[in-house]
Formats: C-alpha cells, structure tokens, sequence
C-alpha cells in the first residue's frame, strides 16, 4: 500500500504492519538522511474518508522512540517530500505508535503511518521544519542558479579588440545574456511557476 524513498537508498515497498491501520518502514543510518519521500503504491487505495497520517521516530540519548507528526498522504495527495534532518534533536509529539512493541534498534529511525479519518488529519499540526518543499525554496534556487550562470558567462566577456577570430566558434554578446537574465527574474518575480506554461 505504502512506499518508501531516501536519496541513494533503493525504495522500501514492504511496510511492517504492527496494527490493522499501522505500518512502519525502519531507516537505518537515519543520521546521514535529510529528506524522505512517503507515497502510495497505487495498488490499494484509502477505504472513503480516510488518508494517513505520517510519523518520523528516532530514539533519544536513552534509547526510547520520539515520535513527531511529518504531514499526511491521501487518495488525492498520494505522495509527499519530508525534510527530517532538522527533527532529529526535536520534542516528540502525541502519536499513534505508543502502546506498541515495535521491534526496533539503537541506529534505526521509523516512518510510521496511521490510516485516520480525514476530519482528524485536518485537525493535526505536523512539525514545522518537516515543511514540504515550498515554492519558495523553488525561487531561492532558481535565483541562485540565475545568478550563478549570469556571473559565470560574464566572467568570459571579452571587448571586441580583444577577440581572436574562430571561425569555428560562435560567441553571444554579453548583452544578449544579461537581456535574458533580466527577463528570466521579472518573469519569475511575477509567477514563480511560470515556466510550466
């Protein structure tokens, strides 16, 4: 039902079900992990009304589970991006997964995920440094990699007297790129997901 991703890791499909409406998937080495995406496989669907709520568990200095709320999948959200790197020294919060011997070892963090009624999933308030990835963030690097490319072709302009002629090269004016840089930030200023139309 659930899948499991970490950059450089192959996906985990195989959820331990600890309860009925419980799963987990186990993250070893969790210390080197930032982000983990969670999604539905596709294969069996929320019954009506219901979704998952999303739980990242890392143990404390005494080896007992922290659990804290990431966000939620749903039928129509079957898939959401995760920054977990922050949460790691973080106080845990009221979760599902308590009452339960969960096998676990010292090194290995949890995803855990409890299948609810939409009504409760809309009423929870997830960690705010699990943030998704925001459009901001899209911005912030799309700015940055403008301003990277923009200073990296200027730093090969030469005048016209100092050009050798090549016939075998082309060579784009400055000006043209500075043009277009300039139209790429007011575009983007404008509509961050402009470049999708």
């Amino acid at each position: 039902m659930f899948g499991c991703l970490v950059a450089g890791r192959l996906v985990q499909t195989a959820a331990q079900q600890v309860a009925e409406d419980k799963f987990v998937f186990d993250l070893p080495d969790y210390e080197n992990i930032n982000h983990v995406v969670v999604f539905m496989l596709g294969t069996v669907p929320f019954p009506e009304g219901m979704g998952g709520s999303v739980y990242f568990s890392y143990p404390d200095s005494n080896g007992m589970p922290v659990w804290q709320l990431l966000g939620f999948v749903t039928n129509g959200k079957p898939s959401a991006i995760f920054k977990i790197s922050g949460l790691k020294s973080g106080e845990g919060s009221q979760h599902p997964f308590g009452a339960m011997n969960i096998v676990r070892t010292p090194s290995v963090a949890q995803i855990g995920i409890s299948v609810e009624l939409l009504d409760s999933l809309a009423q929870q308030t997830p960690v705010g440094n699990a943030a998704v990835s925001s459009v901001d963030s899209f911005t912030q690097f799309t700015q940055k990699m403008l301003d990277n490319f923009y200073n990296f072709a200027s730093s090969f302009a030469v005048s016209q007297a100092q050009m050798t002629p090549s016939p075998s090269e082309m060579f784009i004016p400055a000006n043209v790129v500075l043009k277009w840089y300039e139209n790429f930030q007011r575009r983007l200023a404008q509509n961050p997901l402009f470049w999708k139309t």
